[in-house]
């Protein structure tokens, strides 16, 4: 396996060259070292140097494709030696990096940046219904929203309460041991929301803990469920909720010092998550292979849906 960058430096050096590109790409579509037609799958493939692409001999309409085919830099003039430094960028930036700081560092402008910056974020979703079969989960929720002193006094005045008035509720699901994260937008925090989402996307007989609220009340019916009452301490031992506290610290650390679509940011924060196989906001980035290994070959038709 090649060895890649782990700086920003060298990442814009190494992947300058596009032979250096082209390696990346075929060891990450194909890890046999075949590339294969993306439209047939044929192996009968010849590479035309100086054109940069591939001849598939099968009779279809798209015999010559490049590198981008199949991926989300499809139908995009921009080349690999800015897309593959802006998937570096964003995989190591754990704050988050707003389009205009990635278009200074790549030398593009603030709207092809902002194009490239939604393009990866989607890649790295994780629509996986699969249920945690991890041992150990847990489960706590939060409100993600702006703060009222700083609204428009329209919409200031929509908001009658305090403290999560007016904001989204996000119940987050955390495994401890491969720190995969699920994340929930929910209508209230009532024990039978909360509930019936732990119920399905967690496994019967895991260990659950989560804090005293009185809406998970009922878990031990299905799960080992410990309970951690922060009035009196944060920590007992293996009881606690710190992984998934440190998660939404992360989360809205990058939302508060980017402007992005919260959406698409916080499924970057949960591809994070799982990549550095740690939540803490003081851990640091997977560098090398492991910070590069975006998905970066989405079907290139969920762009234009």
């Amino acid at each position: 396996m090649t060895k890649y960058p782990s700086t920003l430096q060298q990442a814009i050096r190494y992947f300058a060259d596009f032979e250096n590109c082209k390696r990346f790409m075929i060891e990450m579509r194909w890890p046999d070292g075949k590339v294969r037609c993306p439209t047939c799958k044929s192996e009968k493939v010849t590479y035309l140097e100086n054109a940069h692409l591939w001849k598939c001999y099968a009779k279809h309409p798209r015999a010559k494709f490049s590198l981008k085919v199949g991926t989300i830099f499809e139908d995009s003039p921009i080349g690999l030696d800015k897309w593959l430094p802006a998937m570096w960028l964003i995989a190591n930036c754990k704050n988050g990096i707003s389009s205009y700081e990635m278009a200074r560092g790549l030398g593009v402008t603030q709207k092809t940046a902002w194009f490239m910056d939604h393009r990866i974020r989607l890649a790295m979703q994780n629509q996986s219904i699969d249920m945690f079969t991890g041992s150990e989960i847990e489960a706590d929720e939060t409100f993600i929203g702006g703060l009222a002193r700083n609204m428009h006094k329209n919409r200031k005045a929509k908001i009658t309460g305090t403290g999560g008035a007016g904001k989204a509720i996000v119940m987050g699901l955390l495994d401890r041991h491969s720190s995969k994260v699920r994340l929930v937008h929910v209508p209230n925090t009532q024990g039978e929301t909360l509930k019936s989402h732990v119920r399905r996307y967690v496994q019967g007989g895991s260990y659950v803990f989560t804090d005293a609220w009185a809406g998970y009340h009922g878990l031990d019916q299905d799960f080992v469920h410990n309970v951690i009452d922060h009035a009196e301490r944060y920590v007992d031992g293996n009881v606690h909720t710190n992984k998934i506290e440190n998660f939404w610290s992360l989360l809205k650390r990058g939302l508060k010092g980017t402007s992005l679509a919260s959406s698409r940011f916080t499924c970057s924060a949960t591809w994070m998550s799982r990549r550095t196989g740690s939540t803490s906001a003081n851990s640091t980035m997977a560098s090398g292979s492991s910070a590069l290994r975006v998905p970066c070959l989405a079907v290139g038709s969920r762009m234009r849906n």
